[in-house]
C-alpha cells in the first residue's frame, strides 16, 4: 500500500426505513481537519484523473454505483515511489479512502449507472489559487492503463 494511504471499511446499518452509513467522524484517526465536503460524479466508463494536491488530503467514499479509484505514488522521497494501488469502492464495497498530499489519483466509473463520490477534504477549495494539479489520464509516464482487466 502506498505510504500514507489508509482505507476504512464502512458499516451500513439497514432497517425497514432505509439505511445509515457513517463516513467520517472527527474523533477517529482518519480525521485531520475539515476543509469542505463535495460530491462529484462520473458516468459509466468515464475516467476522471489524474490529479494531486500539495496541501489537501482527500477522504473519498463512493455512495452510489461502483468506482475504480487508482493511486500513483510519484513522490521521489517515498518508500513506495512508483507504486500503483487500485481500489474498488461503492455499494458492493463501502469504504473510506484517505489519499495523502502529492499522491496522484483518479477514478473510473465501473458500474452501469452514474457513480457518486463524496469527498471530505482537509482544505477548502481556493478558487483564486486552486491546489489541484492535473496530469492527462492517458498521455503520461504513470505505469497504468485504465482499460478493464479481465481474468
Amino acid at each position: 500500500m502506498i505510504q500514507g494511504v489508509e482505507i476504512k471499511q464502512l458499516k451500513v446499518i439497514p432497517d425497514e426505513r432505509g439505511r445509515l452509513m457513517e463516513v467520517l467522524r472527527c474523533d477517529e484517526k482518519f480525521f485531520k481537519k475539515f476543509g469542505q465536503v463535495y460530491i462529484t460524479t462520473a458516468y459509466p466508463g468515464i475516467v476522471k484523473g489524474w490529479h494531486y494536491h500539495k496541501k489537501q488530503e482527500d477522504n473519498m467514499a463512493v455512495v452510489k454505483g461502483m468506482m475504480k479509484i487508482v493511486l500513483f505514488d510519484g513522490r521521489k522521497d517515498s518508500p513506495t515511489f512508483n507504486q500503483v494501488n487500485e481500489y474498488f469502492l461503492g455499494v458492493h464495497s463501502p469504504c473510506l479512502l484517505k489519499i495523502p498530499t502529492m499522491v496522484l489519483h483518479g477514478f473510473k466509473c465501473i458500474s452501469d449507472e452514474e457513480s457518486v463520490v463524496v469527498n471530505i477534504t482537509s482544505e477548502p477549495y481556493d478558487r483564486e489559487k486552486p491546489d489541484e494539479f492535473r496530469v492527462d489520464p492517458y498521455d503520461n509516464k504513470i505505469p497504468y492503463e485504465w482499460d478493464r482487466k479481465d481474468g
